[in-house]
């Protein structure tokens, strides 16, 4: 990903820093995990995990904050190095904001869990596990440098969103079936939205791969045509 260096203090810090990134994207996949659990198994102690994590998770982006701008301050990298603490810094921000959206479903399970179950959502679990995967494979793109990988999550996420608009459209029939269903139904339906929204951060730190590894920047609709 970057050349060699002769200052192996300078590699130090470009390593622990990529190593800091993928700590914390281990532990936002690990929220996103514990907070559908809580949802799926009604585990009150499962939502209370997510905000013990999600404490973790804010201090790392603190720390990889603190790593980027002292190795900009300090070491004035150029070319790849200068690409990959840029793109750390913005993917520490899509991260943590992924473990956000984890707590926010911790939240509803804890409120869903005070009422009655409605009937097993089949397509929420089907969009938790998708949006975890787009999750895992953008941070893996970034692991590998694989430009391939990364375009294949930007892809993948118009497929996430159309699961999204029919989990809704199902959600929305079951209030409709029974205005008893209204208050739990639009509960799962900001869980929906908040699983949309983590897909939607992981598309971006997929973009930033690609920035990262070519010096190209695709985050805008109209520059989606990949090479």
């Amino acid at each position: 990903m970057s050349p060699r260096h002769t200052d192996k203090g300078y590699e130090a810090e470009l390593s622990a820093l990529r190593n800091r990134l993928l700590e914390l994207g281990g532990k936002v996949e690990t929220e996103i995990a514990l907070g559908m659990r809580a949802l799926a198994e009604r585990d009150a102690a499962l939502a209370e995990d997510v905000m013990a994590t999600d404490r973790e998770v804010n201090r790392l982006e603190v720390q990889i904050d603190e790593a980027c701008r002292r190795l900009l301050a300090l070491r004035q990298p150029a070319a790849s190095d200068l690409r990959f603490i840029t793109t750390a810094l913005k993917i520490v921000v899509d991260l943590e904001r992924i473990g956000d959206l984890a707590v926010n479903i911790a939240e509803r399970a804890i409120d869903l869990n005070q009422s009655p179950p409605l009937r097993p959502i089949h397509d929420l679990t089907k969009l938790a596990l998708a949006c975890q995967s787009q999750l895992r494979k953008s941070l893996d793109a970034f692991v590998d440098g694989d430009t391939a990988k990364a375009e294949a999550v930007i892809k993948d996420d118009d497929l996430l969103d159309a699961l999204y608009h029919k989990l809704f459209n199902e959600l929305l029939g079951l209030m409709m079936e029974d205005p008893r269903n209204i208050r739990r139904a639009t509960s799962l339906m900001f869980v929906a939205k908040h699983l949309e929204r983590l897909g939607d951060h992981a598309t971006n730190v997929a973009e930033m791969v690609i920035f990262m590894v070519r010096g190209t920047d695709v985050r805008h609709p109209g520059s989606r045509a990949l090479k």
